[in-house]
């Protein structure tokens, strides 16, 4: 337990003398005494948040924000050059997991900007700009994936499960954004108008902070608590705590999947309409 007679600063300072607590009280102290020292305003919320996301990123491995294998963008090796474009182009990412036959033989790693700069070329072939993939265990610390992203310059993984299988895929923008927050990129939504967006299958692609009144009159529903303003927090309250990405609750009549999150905030989630139960 910490001395309360003694400032702040002298606390910080005996962290870095060795003590006889174990490693996970030391780190939980030396949490608690960075908040006491945010709230004195030795340093600022943002400073505390990335410190603690630093904190976190070496307790998480792989498995617990890794993008689920339903939900990747995939590219089949087998299909034509103007299929492949047109999904290239529609999913708007940089890289590509590329399979062949089954989506647990994946060949390699296609990048857009080798795709839309040489497939004009007479004699282009895709399999010909295949980047090597790289496979790494569910249990891989995210300290370490963090240092083999930059040692080999890599900015995409490919997680497989204890059998071999591709449980899913994680990258080094999924990493960073345990330490920084939400990494907004020139492909995600970030405009008022697009807060919910309609999807082919119908489902509806939601942002996190959408305020519940808009959610209510898109969907038609009827969400409401003094306490609550964005469809994130509706989550959040329901379950508790911040749902882990891919994670499915129900609320009424409504299902959210949680797309994309961190340990601290939910950022999108896709929302379905069931159908009414009959008797």
């Amino acid at each position: 337990m910490s001395d309360p007679t003694k400032s702040v600063l002298e606390r910080l300072a005996e962290f870095l003398t060795p003590q006889p607590n174990s490693p996970t009280e030391r780190r939980q102290e030396l949490i608690e005494t960075l908040r006491e020292a945010q709230s004195e305003g030795l340093i600022d919320a943002d400073a505390l948040s990335m410190i603690e996301g630093v904190f976190q990123v070496g307790q998480l491995s792989a498995r617990d924000i890794l993008v689920p294998r339903a939900q990747i963008d995939w590219i089949d090796i087998n299909l034509s050059l103007s299929a492949i474009i047109k999904s290239v182009i529609t999913a708007a990412h940089s890289r590509f997991p590329v399979f062949e036959g089954s989506k647990d033989n994946v060949i390699g790693i296609l990048l857009a900007k080798d795709l839309l700069r040489h497939s004009t070329e007479d004699d282009f072939q895709v399999r010909d700009w295949l980047r090597p993939a790289v496979f790494i265990p569910e249990s891989k610390r995210l300290s370490v994936l963090l240092r083999d992203f930059k040692d080999n310059r890599n900015h995409l993984a490919i997680v497989v499960d204890e059998y071999s299988g591709v449980a899913g895929i994680i990258t080094i923008e999924d990493v960073l954004e345990q330490i920084v927050g939400d990494i907004e990129d020139e492909h995600d939504i970030d405009e008022e108008a697009d807060n919910i967006i309609s999807l082919d299958n119908g489902d509806i692609r939601v942002k996190g902070i959408t305020e519940l009144e808009q959610f209510n009159e898109t969907l038609g529903t009827h969400f409401a608590d003094e306490n609550i303003e964005t469809v994130a927090g509706l989550v959040i309250q329901h379950l508790g705590r911040v749902p882990k990405m891919g994670e499915r609750v129900q609320i009424g009549s409504v299902e959210f999947e949680v797309q994309r999150a961190d340990p601290r905030q939910i950022h999108i989630l896709l929302a379905r309409q069931l159908p009414k139960k009959t008797d």
